[in-house]
């Protein structure tokens, strides 16, 4: 009997898979096993807390899924800059938004290339343009007796932070340029063989200290909020600028393959013509929207700087 009761049993089963799969093909089911997406990370050159940005992150996310439904987008903060950079080269990360002098190293060291320029509000001269590039500005105040650099020997200038691109390696190659300070081989380029450098911590502050009279002079970029650059030179006397200065770029890792390469350049630009407010909130604040390029054509001014002054990159973690 047991034996019997085993045969009907299995006789059951066989019967129900065969009925359940004349039903599936009589109404038109499939019985598809799920796929797990490719996954396609996209590193932030930290600026804020990783959890701000995060939360910053999660629309543009949700965003380019949309727009590649095929695709996990995961959008994570490494701890410095060089962390990016190796992610890049390693493959972890396919892209990264990144600034222009960290975009430089990820393309020298990681073989990475920029794809994408940020077209952002930014002053020159006395306009306000809408660029992937722009200037900085030697200024003093009206009353200066300081006619040109020259006059700026053994003088305090006020500079933002020695690893700002528009207020220390532009001026610095300007230096280096018109042979105000020397770069013996192997070492960087050194401002304080020229003048007394004080280094405030950002444009607002440098603008305060000069008008304070702290300082000399200060260097100003076209790259900061309106308002402030407007105040500024309407307030000052520019004796010498440099540029042009790259903006913030799209980075992509060399282990990004087409089609989805050319796919994720498209998403991005429609991310930036159609969410330009959030990108004002992710990116910067002067952001206009993102514009194709290349790493020679938006950096090469940058490399040229950075070969005038042999600076290197470095940056407090923590």
């Amino acid at each position: 009997m047991k034996h019997a009761r085993t045969i009907q049993t299995i006789a059951l089963l066989t019967a129900g898979i065969i009925i359940g799969m004349l039903l599936s093909a009589s109404f038109g089911f499939v019985v598809v096993q799920p796929q797990s997406r490719q996954k396609l990370v996209i590193a932030v050159q930290p600026t804020l807390s990783a959890a701000e940005v995060l939360q910053r992150a999660k629309p543009i996310e949700a965003f380019l899924e949309q727009k590649l439904p095929d695709i996990d987008i995961e959008i994570y903060v490494p701890t410095s800059y060089a962390a990016v950079v190796e992610s890049l080269r390693r493959g972890h990360a396919h892209a990264a938004f990144m600034s222009a002098w960290p975009s430089y190293l990820a393309w020298k060291l990681a073989d990475a290339e920029v794809v994408l320029a940020e077209i952002r509000t930014v002053g020159e001269g006395d306009k306000i343009v809408e660029e992937p590039q722009y200037y900085s500005y030697w200024v003093v105040l009206p009353n200066s007796p300081i006619k040109s650099i020259e006059d700026l020997r053994g003088k305090k200038v006020a500079l933002p932070s020695p690893i700002s691109t528009s207020g220390y390696v532009a001026p610095l190659a300007k230096l280096v340029e018109l042979g105000y300070i020397q770069v013996k081989q192997g070492s960087e380029a050194d401002p304080s063989t020229f003048f007394q450098v004080v280094f405030t911590g950002g444009y607002a502050q440098s603008w305060t200290a000069l008008k304070n009279g702290d300082v000399d002079a200060a260097v100003i970029a076209g790259d900061i909020p309106e308002s402030l650059y407007r105040e500024v030179m309407s307030s000052t006397r520019v004796i010498a600028s440099q540029g042009p200065i790259p903006s913030h770029a799209v980075v992509f890792s060399k282990e990004l393959k087409e089609p989805l390469r050319s796919q994720l350049i498209k998403a991005l630009q429609e991310l930036g013509d159609k969410e330009p407010a959030l990108m004002k909130q992710f990116i910067s604040a002067l952001f206009v929207r993102f514009e194709p390029t290349t790493s020679e054509q938006h950096l090469g001014g940058l490399q040229r700087y950075l070969e005038l002054t042999n600076l290197r990159y470095s940056e407090k973690v923590g």
